[in-house]
């Protein structure tokens, strides 16, 4: 039902009136709907999971299938949120996703990860 509830705008007249009246189900409230996050916020949440890692492991020599725990991306952004909720960051692959754009990378993003230690072959 939430995909009906987040997707109000995109149902049809009829259909909206069939949820509201036979199934009691209503538009999600704005409060309710998810935050989009914007490429630079996930690449801050993903780069923190980064350093997380290196701070711990001493090397970014991540396994592919890791995944690292964050305390919360809404903290990590600066944004304090009720419902800070623990984040987890696939880093292997998305350090692998990196490795294969690099030549597309800004350069500041390279040279984030090249304070890590990150081996881009």
């Amino acid at each position: 039902m939430n995909a009906q509830r987040f997707g109000w705008e995109q149902l049809l007249p009829v259909q909206q009136w069939i949820l509201e009246n036979t199934l009691k189900v209503t538009p999600a409230e704005e409060d309710e709907r998810p935050v989009k996050r914007t490429q630079d916020a996930k690449w801050a949440v993903n780069l923190a999971a980064a350093r997380q890692f290196h701070a711990r492991e001493g090397h970014l020599r991540v396994p592919r299938k890791h995944a690292e725990h964050l305390a919360s991306a809404d903290t990590l952004s600066g944004r304090q949120n009720a419902t800070d909720e623990p984040v987890v960051v696939k880093l292997g692959t998305w350090l692998d996703n990196v490795r294969k754009r690099a030549g597309k990378l800004p350069e500041q993003r390279r040279a984030e990860l090249d304070e890590l230690g990150m081996r881009w072959s």
